[in-house]
């Protein structure tokens, strides 16, 4: 017994699998530990997350190249089986291939990062985590009305970044265009109406205008586009059966419900334009 349990242990097969093991333990204890470190001294959140990425992903590729080195005797009788076996892993696991080959594209492209607000296959959210097959999102909508979050979480393979269009709201230029209509009756006085309604759209923009200017700036410093109009516009509209008013300006992209919630426009949104229009003209 005791002979078989010596030439167990010096096999050089049993040996190398301990090798393995304990490879493979040192480099997740040293990535668990600098992970550890880094919360401690890292306050930024989004920093600390983008470290703890590249940590955890350096500990792949480190512990792949010593257990190379650990086999490295063996690798060449396998080569060829290796290359009839990969093309065969491809072809099976082409989507999960392509969702590396998105992460890949999203690290170096950087359509969309952590803490964006993204449509990707029909879901709208707020990326939450980018891993290297999927892309995590709370999901904005759904059920709930606007913008808001309904509380589930969608993980979406990265190849669909391939697949379909990214909307991104809030990567280079964090605004959106929102429009409201609001009926009125025939007769109503037009130019007092359009001068509140543009002067209550002006006080709610008027918050945001510096950055605005700002980012729209540097959108055509980076992209060919021509300048759009920034400040609010009030346009007038005829139909068979009364006139509408659309109010058209430009909201921080987290704030698009809460804007047509507030004071004056809240009346505009409920089609209370009528009431809006005499007490302009009591004025």
């Amino acid at each position: 017994m005791e002979e078989v349990l010596r030439n167990w242990l010096f096999d050089p097969v049993v040996g190398k699998l301990i090798a393995a093991v304990l490879t493979v333990a040192v480099v997740f204890t040293i990535v668990r530990y600098s992970q550890r470190v880094l919360g401690r001294h890292v306050e930024d959140a989004q920093r600390r997350y983008r470290l703890r990425k590249l940590i955890t992903f350096f500990g792949y590729v480190v512990a792949i190249l010593l257990l190379s080195i650990v086999y490295s005797d063996k690798l060449s009788g396998l080569t060829v089986l290796l290359g009839v076996l990969g093309a065969g892993v491809a072809f099976a696991l082409q989507e999960i291939v392509v969702s590396v080959a998105g992460w890949i594209s999203l690290s170096v492209g950087r359509m969309y990062d952590v803490g964006d607000r993204v449509q990707l296959s029909g879901i709208k959210g707020d990326v939450i985590d980018i891993g290297v097959l999927r892309t995590t999102v709370m999901e904005c909508g759904g059920w709930i009305a606007g913008d808001q979050y309904s509380g589930r979480i969608v993980r979406i393979g990265n190849s669909s970044i391939f697949k379909e269009p990214v909307f991104n709201y809030s990567s280079d230029f964090p605004f959106l265009w929102d429009e409201i209509t609001v009926p009125i009756r025939f007769g109503s006085d037009y130019e007092a109406a359009r001068a509140s309604f543009l002067q209550e759209l002006k006080d709610l923009t008027g918050e945001h205008a510096s950055r605005l200017e700002g980012d729209w700036r540097k959108m055509t410093d980076k992209y060919l586009i021509e300048n759009a109009q920034l400040q609010p516009m009030v346009a007038l509209k005829i139909t068979d059966n009364w006139v509408e008013f659309v109010l058209r300006y430009v909201v921080d992209y987290k704030k698009r419900r809460s804007t047509k919630d507030r004071r004056r426009l809240q009346e505009a949104a409920e089609h209370q334009g009528p009431d809006l229009i005499k007490n302009t003209r009591s004025h």
